[in-house]
């Protein structure tokens, strides 16, 4: 492939090198054409299902099959020629202080570079036609949340063994001197009976619900949404009303943890987590597509110990990393993109997270201060307050259009939800703590996602106080730690106004004192 060019190489004049020349200059692999053909023959042929069934009643079944036909072959040409013509005419190049991406198309000319030393991340992924023809696409990133692009510079496909190249050389990492890469330590690796959590995740219901939904729009396509809705008439015809909702509820259920399954095992699959030499964690997983993650440690400000409602009842846990530097912005609070683990036991998870943290015991685990019982008496006011919403508006109509079903149902909705108000309000106090271990702060809230995090203390760049009139009425206050790490911004809810004051000053010490006055 040719040696790195020293700093300030770049193509003659500004000009575009038509033969892929220049110095240091390098070329996409062409084949990721092929991929991109692939791949869009996979979405022509869903697209053209609905197409060939929407056709056939004006045109008849052989004109509609041809005219799909040719329109499905003229898009997968066209995806071929555009996507190879891209690949010939976009250049790369690593230079002593940038990266270079240059792009040339009919009369669009862009060029993209970004400065190595703000280079926080090079990941890797590789969808299944990539990996068959053994490319990889390469997301070069400085982890800043601007929302665009201007962040995150992609190589859409290298070969593989360029892609590992490249996310040596922009980590600082030098390979071994067979090329591979070497490592400091194998942190984690996948365990079969992990598998086991999958099913009680918060995508089972909602995958279950999707399924309902595609069903029936598939049904419509093919005419048969009627057919289907008088055989579920048929089938529930003798069985009363409850039995009906309980039976389909839980047979969406059923279908949408299959699907959570078989959905973990293609995210998880392979999962490994280094530690490779100079302090990079890299996290290797997947079925079809693979991805690898990088980390450098010294990016680092501590861990999230996550604990979805589901995977909490039966001890579980996963492990989310608190750095600078990860890809915001499009990606949700809860993407895997920043997970260090999945969800494990939460013995096993604890003891990861002192081994990432290289501590002899995970902060996470530490004793915590409980908070005061008027936070529980909030948790509880708002908890009721939220279930009893809902029962009221069926009263009031009920009660204004006469409708005795309403005012039935208004009893039996504040009959379910009042009890799992109260149930999670308790376990929501229940679970607030905050402390101070070693050099990390500590600080745990949530029912529905409880989430323990474990900052550092020389991280903490500032502290937000906020306290509402219930809460200055109450004595509690909720402290709030900036930082530029992770969500950049961590929670100590309704704690102890006194207490709060005193645990935010004795965490960064000097942070605070200059604004407040001493509580007693």
């Amino acid at each position: 492939m040719g040696a790195v060019p020293s700093a300030g190489a770049g193509v003659r004049g500004g000009a575009w090198a038509e033969d892929g020349g220049g110095e240091g200059w390098r070329r996409l692999d062409r084949r990721t054409s092929v991929a991109t053909g692939a791949t869009g023959a996979g979405f022509a042929v869903g697209a053209a299902v609905p197409a060939f069934l929407g056709l056939t009643g004006p045109l008849g079944a052989v004109a509609a099959a041809l005219l799909v036909a040719a329109a499905f072959l003229l898009l997968v040409v066209c995806g071929i020629a555009f996507e190879y013509v891209r690949c010939g005419r976009t250049r790369y190049r690593v230079g002593g202080e940038r990266v270079e991406l240059q792009s040339r198309l009919f009369v669009l000319d862009r060029r993209r570079s970004l400065p190595r030393e703000r280079i926080r991340s090079v990941d890797l992924t590789a969808p299944l036609p990539l990996r068959l023809l053994g490319l990889v696409k390469v997301s070069i990133g400085t982890g800043e949340s601007t929302g665009g692009s201007e962040s995150t510079l992609e190589l859409h496909a290298v070969r593989r063994a360029e892609g590992e190249r490249l996310r040596l050389e922009l980590l600082r990492r030098a390979p071994s001197p067979d090329g591979a890469p070497r490592r400091d330590g194998e942190l984690a690796v996948f365990r079969p009976a992990w598998i086991r959590y999958a099913p009680v995740s918060f995508a089972a219901p909602l995958l279950g619900g999707a399924a309902v939904g595609a069903v029936m729009q598939v049904s419509e396509w093919f005419g048969l949404q009627g057919e289907v809705i008088h055989r579920a008439e048929e089938l529930f015809r003798e069985t009363p009303v409850v039995w009906i909702v309980v039976t389909l509820a839980a047979s969406a259920l059923l279908v949408g943890m299959v699907g959570a399954l078989a959905l973990w095992v293609e995210m998880w699959w392979g999962f490994r987590l280094e530690r490779e030499p100079g302090g990079t964690l890299r996290v290797r997983r997947g079925l079809l597509t693979a991805r690898s993650l990088s980390i450098e440690e010294r990016r680092l400000r501590g861990v999230e110990l996550v604990e979805p409602l589901g995977v909490r009842l039966l001890g579980g846990a996963r492990i989310d990393a608190v750095a600078t530097g990860l890809t915001q912005g499009a990606e949700d609070k809860h993407d895997t993109h920043k997970s260090l683990l999945p969800v494990v036991p939460r013995a096993v998870a604890e003891d990861v997270a002192a081994r990432v943290l290289r501590e002899p015991a995970a902060p996470t685990g530490a004793p915590l201060t409980r908070h005061p019982r008027a936070a529980r008496g909030r948790r509880l006011r708002w908890a009721v307050g939220a279930a009893l919403l809902p029962a009221l508006v069926l009263t009031v109509l009920g009660a204004a259009l006469e409708v005795t079903a309403l005012l039935y149902a208004a009893g039996a909705v504040g009959a379910v939800l009042v009890p799992c108000a109260v149930a999670l309000a308790l376990d929501a106090y229940r679970n607030l703590g905050h402390g101070i271990s070693g050099g990390y702060l500590v600080a745990r809230s949530g029912t529905v996602r409880r989430s323990t995090v474990a900052l550092q203390r020389a991280g903490v760049i500032g502290w937000t106080i906020r306290q509402s009139y219930a809460q200055r009425r109450a004595g509690l206050v909720t402290l709030t730690a900036t930082t530029a790490a992770g969500d950049g911004a961590y929670d100590v809810h309704d704690a102890d106004q006194g207490e709060g004051l005193r645990f935010a000053a004795s965490a960064v010490p000097g942070l605070l004192e200059p604004f407040v006055e001493p509580v007693e």
